[in-house]
């Protein structure tokens, strides 16, 4: 069985997070590893407070996984702090990981900020430069290229931008646009891929960034080019979307296991 990795934060309602990559990577037929970099209080309501795990402990997770059960992919998502993404950068570079699907998490969709000003920089220049995919959203695209992203064109010429400068492929996500969402990929061979959904009329939406991040390292370490990898990461999340479990009192958790009911 292929292995995946996620470097990412506690959700307490399991819809996000290390909790939603774990059910995404089983949902995918990958056996899942974690190394939490943050505890979260958190519902489907917002963020209420953030713990972050001690640095040395931290390094110790990420001793532990990749001395033993090796991951054949790994998703990378909330790192608030340099000095956790500096001990990553390490443990990529000590373990030599490959297929590194990098979630940006800069802020959560109920404005809480998730990743300390400070370190805005370090993750750019320390991880952007390992991954194999980038998959920022809208906010978060417009906060690297520092300018506003309203159309496809605009989301098109971002990916090719950010592409460019951190030499990775971009995977820009266009769910924040009112109407039909629209994904762009760019890689850094220079082909362009645009994928066009429907938007799905429930609020069921809780950890979407978290389990298409995921879907899309599973299918990596599956050996899927990371054009096929996106693909399947997409369809996954959309049926996860439509099937929904209605639960909470915000924007609630999508059924992870719809494939197997």
């Amino acid at each position: 069985m292929k292995t995946a990795l996620t470097i990412a934060g506690s959700d307490t309602c399991a819809g996000a997070g290390i909790q939603a990559d774990l059910k995404t990577f089983s949902a995918n037929g990958v056996y899942g590893q974690t190394v939490i970099t943050a505890l979260t209080a958190q519902n489907t309501m917002g963020v209420n407070d953030v713990l972050e795990v001690p640095d040395d402990f931290f390094r110790e997770e990420i001793d532990a996984v990749c001395s033993d059960i090796f991951p054949d992919a790994v998703k990378i998502g909330m790192v608030e702090s340099s000095a956790k993404i500096r001990i990553i950068f390490e443990g990529i570079e000590k373990y030599n990981l490959m297929h590194i699907v990098l979630d940006p998490l800069m802020i959560s969709t109920s404005g809480h900020k998730l990743l300390q000003d400070e370190a805005v920089g370090t993750l750019t220049e320390m991880l952007f430069q390992k991954a194999e995919l980038i998959t920022p959203n809208i906010p978060e695209a417009e906060e690297l290229v520092k300018d506003s992203i309203d159309s496809e064109e605009k989301m098109r010429f971002a990916a090719k931008a950010l592409s460019q400068k951190y030499h990775t492929n971009v995977l820009i996500k266009g769910g924040h646009f009112d109407g039909d969402p629209i994904d762009v990929l760019h890689e850094k061979n220079g082909e362009m891929h645009v994928f066009y959904g429907k938007r799905i009329e429930n609020k069921d939406t809780h950890g979407t960034g978290c389990v298409l991040s995921s879907a899309i390292a599973a299918n990596l370490s599956k050996g899927f080019s990371l054009y096929e990898a996106v693909s399947r990461a997409r369809e996954f999340l959309q049926g996860a979307i439509q099937a929904g479990l209605h639960l909470g009192h915000g924007h609630g958790p999508m059924d992870l296991f719809y494939e197997g009911e």
